[in-house]
C-alpha cells in the first residue's frame, strides 16, 4: 500500500511541474504584464484610491459591504499558505523565493483588478433577497455565451476549494504539532482532521452569512498579531535584515542555477507558493467580489486588487523576514512548520511553537470557511439555484470527511494536488479575463473621468458601450 501511495505521489508531483513550467507560468506572466500596461498599471497608480473605496458603506441597509467582501476573499487568500507555503518555499528552494512571490504579487494585482471587475460587471440579482452574485462562472456563461465551459470552471473551483485546498490547509495545520512531544504521526494527524472537521461542519451549517461576519471578525485581529510578532523578531535580528535582503536578490537573479534545475528552483517555489497564497487570477476572489453592495464594479476590483497586497506583500513578507532574520538556516527537513517554530523561539523560546500553532488554528479556520463560502456559490450555479437543504448538508458533511483526510496525506502529495487544481482553475480564467478584458479597462476607465469630474461613479452600461439588456443586475 505505501508503495502504491509513493508511486501515485510522484506522478502527481511530475504533473504539478509540467503544469507550472512551462505551462502555467507563461499564463500568469504574461496574463498579468497585459493588464498591467493595458490598465497602465492599475495596481500602483490607484492604489490609495483602493483603501479609500474599502470603506465605503452599502447603499442597502443588510447588504455585503465592501469590505465584508474583501474580508470574505482574505479569508481564502490569508491562511496556512502564509506560514507553512512560505517557510516551504524558502526552505527548498532559497532566500531568492521572496523576490518571486512579490513578483506574483505586483503583477497578480493588475489581474484581481480585472477578475474582480468582471464579476461585478456581469453579477446577477436574487430576486428574493435583491442581493447580488456572480463569479468568473457567471461571466464566461454571460458575455462569451459558453455554459459548458463555465460548469467546467465551477466544477474546477469545487473541486480546488472543497477537495485540494481544504485538504492542504488541514494537513498544513496538523503538521505544526509535530513540534510537541504528544506527536505521534500515526494517530496524531487524523485527531486533529476529526476535531478540525467536526468543527467547519458545524460553522458551515448555518449557510452563507455566518461566514461572512465570523471571518469579518477573525481575519483582522488574525493579520495583526501575526505581524506584530513578526515585526519583533525582525527588530531582535535587525542585524541581519541588510545581509538577508542581499541574499534575496543574488538568488532571485542566480538564472544560471534557476534554470539549471527550474523545478525546485527559488523562481518556481516562489511562483507556486505566491500564486497558492494571494490567488490573483485563480478566479476564486471574483465570487466575493460580486457580493459586494458597490455603485461602481471598479470599486470591487480595486478591492480585491488591495487584497493580494495585504496577503503577498504584508504577510507573506512577514513570514519571509522572520524566517530569514532569525538565523535559523533553512533545511528540507524543517520545511513547513517547523521552521516558523524554529525562528519564533529565538525571541520567545517555549511560547513560539504554541503562537505558531495558535495562528495556524486561525488560519486554517478562516481558510476553510472561505473556500466553503465559494463552493456554495459555484454548487448554485451549476443548479441554477441553490440545491435542496438535503444535497447541502451531505455535500458539507462530505467536505468535512476531505477535511479529517487531508490531515493524514504526506506534505508532497497534499501540495501537489492543490497546486494541480488550482492550476486548472487558472488555464480556465485567465484566457476568459483576456477576452473580456477590454470590458474591464473601459470601466476603469469611466471610473477616472467620472472621479476627475468630482463625482461619486455610478456605473450605466451604456457609457462603456454594453448592452444593459445581458446585464442584470445593472438593468
Amino acid at each position: 500500500m505505501e508503495a502504491f501511495l509513493n508511486s501515485v505521489t510522484k506522478a502527481l508531483v511530475s504533473i504539478d511541474d509540467f503544469l507550472y513550467y512551462p505551462v502555467l507560468i507563461i499564463v500568469l506572466l504574461a496574463a498579468g504584464l497585459y493588464f498591467s500596461f493595458k490598465t497602465r498599471f492599475v495596481q500602483l497608480r490607484m492604489f490609495g484610491e483602493s483603501i479609500r473605496v474599502v470603506s465605503e458603506k452599502p447603499s442597502k441597509e443588510g447588504a455585503i459591504s465592501s469590505f465584508q467582501a474583501l474580508m470574505v476573499s482574505t479569508a481564502s487568500r490569508v491562511g496556512t499558505g502564509n506560514i507553512v507555503g512560505v517557510s516551504t518555499a524558502i526552505c527548498l528552494g532559497g532566500f531568492g523565493a521572496a523576490f518571486w512571490m512579490w513578483i506574483i504579487a505586483l503583477i497578480g494585482g493588475a489581474s484581481a483588478f480585472i477578475e474582480s471587475t468582471l464579476a461585478q460587471i456581469y453579477k446577477r440579482r436574487n430576486p428574493e433577497t435583491g442581493d447580488s452574485y456572480g463569479g468568473p462562472a457567471y461571466y464566461i456563461e454571460t458575455a462569451l455565451h459558453n455554459r459548458a465551459l463555465a460548469v467546467v470552471f465551477a466544477v474546477s473551483l469545487i473541486l480546488t476549494y472543497a477537495g485540494g485546498f481544504n485538504m492542504l490547509a488541514s494537513y498544513n495545520l496538523q503538521d505544526t504539532f509535530k513540534a510537541y512531544g504528544f506527536y505521534n504521526p500515526s494517530v496524531t494527524p487524523w485527531i486533529i482532521g476529526v476535531i478540525l472537521a467536526i468543527l467547519v461542519g458545524w460553522c458551515v451549517m448555518g449557510g452563507g452569512r455566518n461566514i461572512v461576519k465570523v471571518t469579518s471578525t477573525l481575519v483582522p485581529i488574525m493579520g495583526l498579531l501575526y505581524v506584530a510578532v513578526s515585526l519583533i523578531i525582525i527588530v531582535f535580528h535587525i542585524k541581519l535584515v541588510p545581509a538577508v535582503f542581499v541574499q534575496i536578490f543574488q538568488q532571485a537573479f542566480d538564472f544560471q542555477a534557476i534554470f539549471g534545475g527550474i523545478a525546485g528552483s527559488c523562481m518556481m517555489y516562489g511562483i507556486k507558493r505566491g500564486l497558492y497564497s494571494n490567488e490573483a487570477g485563480v478566479g476564486s476572489a471574483p465570487n466575493a467580489a460580486a457580493a459586494a453592495d458597490v455603485s461602481h464594479p471598479v470599486k470591487q476590483g480595486l478591492v480585491q486588487m488591495l487584497s493580494v497586497f495585504i496577503d503577498t506583500l504584508l504577510i507573506c513578507t512577514a513570514t519571509a523576514l522572520m524566517c530569514m532574520c532569525s538565523g535559523v538556516t533553512p533545511t528540507a527537513d524543517i520545511a513547513g512548520a517547523p521552521y516558523v517554530q524554529q525562528s519564533i523561539s529565538t525571541v520567545f523560546g517555549g511560547f513560539g511553537p504554541v503562537f505558531v500553532t495558535i495562528a495556524m488554528v486561525l488560519f486554517a479556520f478562516t481558510t476553510l470557511l472561505g473556500n466553503l463560502y465559494y463552493v456554495d456559490n459555484c454548487l448554485a450555479f451549476i443548479n441554477r439555484k441553490m440545491p435542496s437543504r438535503a444535497f447541502m448538508t451531505f455535500f458539507r458533511v462530505l467536505c468535512a470527511a476531505v477535511i479529517l483526510l487531508g490531515a493524514g496525506l504526506s506534505m508532497d502529495a497534499a501540495w501537489a494536488i492543490a497546486d494541480i487544481l488550482m492550476a486548472v482553475m487558472c488555464l480556465i480564467n485567465l484566457p476568459a479575463c483576456v477576452a473580456l478584458g477590454g470590458v474591464a479597462i473601459r470601466a476603469c476607465k469611466d471610473y477616472e473621468k467620472q472621479k476627475a469630474e468630482e463625482k461619486n461613479p455610478v456605473f450605466r452600461a451604456k457609457d462603456i458601450g454594453l448592452d444593459d439588456s445581458n446585464l442584470e443586475y445593472w438593468k
